[in-house]
């Protein structure tokens, strides 16, 4: 039931992260064993399922890596649904208001707290009642990251960072990107000064700031600027770099 993420994060603890878009258990298990202190299986860009996320939780379980689940909205059935496969960090996509970052925090509690379904007889996250006392230890194992990716995110961004039950946010630079008039630039300079901004209203709530970033350099920036729980590239990229540079090691000959 331990939930070592959520206590990191409440430290100020850095913890460096891993995307992972292939959708696959047999990488995933490849990749957990790699060092990362998370992984997260994407639901909102990714090709995954249920029963491909189930598979990706069942890979990770028992290793090192902390599994971080990003839904594909902010569905209350759809984050039900995720809980009782055992997923205790959440990420949602797409944080607009306090509001809305209230009703996120609702559903991934029970009541009286919130409005999560209680079908733990059921669920792998209870190990179908074979967990002494799951029903009231659930909600204070729950982590929940908001993702803040948007013009609108950002004006709201200190009354979501205030609300009870948010452990972190996540700035998405590429959907931020776009909202501000800068399509597939998340570097250009506009951006990345709203990023900065961004960490320190997330830090001065007292809350965990986290993000994404593939370049090594400006993922460190992050860190350095305060943000705690960084993702520094992807399965995606990796493998595609990793072929890309093999191949051309022998462009020479062919």
């Amino acid at each position: 039931m331990h939930n070592s993420f959520k206590q990191a994060l409440g430290k100020n603890d850095p913890v460096i992260g891993l995307w992972l878009g292939l959708a696959n258990a047999y990488t995933a298990e490849l990749l957990a064993g790699t060092g990362y202190d998370w992984l997260v299986i994407d639901n909102e860009h990714a090709p995954n399922t249920v029963p491909s996320t189930l598979a990706q939780l069942q890979a990770l379980a028992g290793t090192s890596a902390h599994a971080v689940v990003r839904a594909a909205s902010d569905d209350t059935v759809e984050i039900k649904r995720l809980l009782d496969l055992g997923v205790q960090t959440l990420l949602i996509p797409m944080v607009e208001s306090a509001e809305q970052a209230t009703r996120i925090v609702a559903a991934t509690r029970y009541p009286p707290v919130g409005v999560r379904g209680v079908g733990a007889a059921l669920a792998r996250a209870s190990r179908w009642q074979q967990i002494p006392n799951y029903l009231a230890q659930a909600d204070a194992q729950i982590c929940t990251l908001v993702q803040v990716e948007s013009m609108a995110g950002l004006a709201a961004l200190p009354e979501i960072a205030q609300v009870s039950g948010v452990d972190g946010v996540f700035i998405g630079p590429a959907d931020l990107a776009a909202s501000m008039g800068h399509l597939g630039n998340p570097g250009h300079l506009e951006v990345q000064q709203a990023i900065a901004t961004a960490i320190g209203e997330i830090r001065k709530a007292g809350k965990a700031a986290g993000i994404l970033s593939g370049d090594a350099a400006l993922a460190r920036t992050y860190l350095q600027l305060g943000a705690v729980f960084v993702a520094v590239g992807s399965d995606v990229g990796l493998l595609t770099n990793g072929a890309r540079a093999l191949r051309e090691a022998f462009r020479d000959i062919a």
